[in-house]
């Protein structure tokens, strides 16, 4: 095999609760990660001389600002046979917006890697790798939905097949996660809300109306503009989503709708205003 062609799934959160921080300025969380049927495209190919070739339709992206370039040298240290790659990425999934674009093409292509260089990498090697590149690579290897606690390399995935559909914006505002949680660390006396359980619960047993109900997200509690995200929130309630919520450190928002049609209906209309994707959970044996 010289070459391979994958594709890497968006995420969202379901919730999302930042416990607290570490010596190593990382931060203990508890969240449960859905994949969705976004995904971007990774084209990667052998070559024969050392080093990593990186291609995408984003503009102005250095290559060594890639998690990908960063992932490919991470390899190498751990399985110096390595040769080199080139690496065509086609971008779909928004940047800067809570879905796991960076971290999701990492898992992916790191996959990709194990296979393409038959490298026999375990499954405590591709969390050992994937955790030192990034606290949402690991759960990005999964592609059903899972609890991820720690900094999200422990990983519990959720035995369930719940098909939900959902309509994703992307606002004009980006968030940087570094910024946002050093906006958290500042937040004296902020409670949170525990909905894990209750949430997997409702996945488990496909129950819409108990899962749409406990969508948490302790990073709404600090993004600074509140008032952007809640309208969006309330106008994909007010087009037919069950619940609502922002995806990770923000700034996307996705509504969960009971139906195709009920999606369907919300994107024609939201599409107008706003950067808009209309998706379903994604739920298949998890790649490892």
């Amino acid at each position: 095999m010289d070459k391979m062609y994958t594709k890497a799934r968006a995420k969202i959160n379901l919730s999302l609760n930042v416990l607290d921080k570490r010596p190593d300025n990382y931060h203990n969380l508890e969240s449960i990660f859905q994949k969705i049927s976004l995904y971007d495209e990774l084209y990667i190919e052998k070559n024969e001389q050392d080093g990593i070739e990186i291609y995408t339709n984003i503009e102005n992206l250095p290559e060594q600002d890639n998690i990908i370039y960063k992932a490919y040298f991470k390899l190498k240290e751990e399985k110096p046979k390595i040769k080199g790659v080139k690496v065509i990425l086609k971008k779909n999934i928004p940047t800067q917006a809570g879905l796991g674009g960076g971290s999701t093409d990492c898992a992916s292509f790191i996959l990709a890697m194990n296979k393409l260089y038959d490298l026999k990498l375990q499954n405590e090697d591709l969390i050992k790798i994937g955790k030192s590149l990034g606290a949402d690579v690991c759960p990005c290897y999964f592609n059903v939905a899972v609890k991820g606690e720690g900094i999200g390399e422990i990983i519990t995935p959720i035995d369930a097949n719940f098909k939900f559909y959902c309509v994703v914006i992307k606002p004009e505002i980006s968030c940087s996660t570094k910024n946002m949680f050093e906006k958290l660390d500042k937040t004296l006396h902020l409670r949170q809300r525990e909905m894990s359980t209750p949430i997997e619960r409702a996945l488990k047993t496909q129950n819409i109306a108990l899962l749409c109900d406990n969508l948490y997200n302790v990073f709404e509690d600090v993004i600074n503009e509140k008032e952007i995200i809640s309208n969006i929130k309330n106008e994909l309630l007010q087009n037919g989503a069950l619940g609502a919520l922002m995806t990770g450190s923000g700034s996307a928002v996705y509504g969960i709708f009971k139906s195709k049609e009920n999606a369907k209906k919300a994107y024609k209309i939201l599409k107008k205003k706003y950067e808009t994707y209309i998706c379903t959970s994604f739920n298949r044996k998890s790649t490892f």
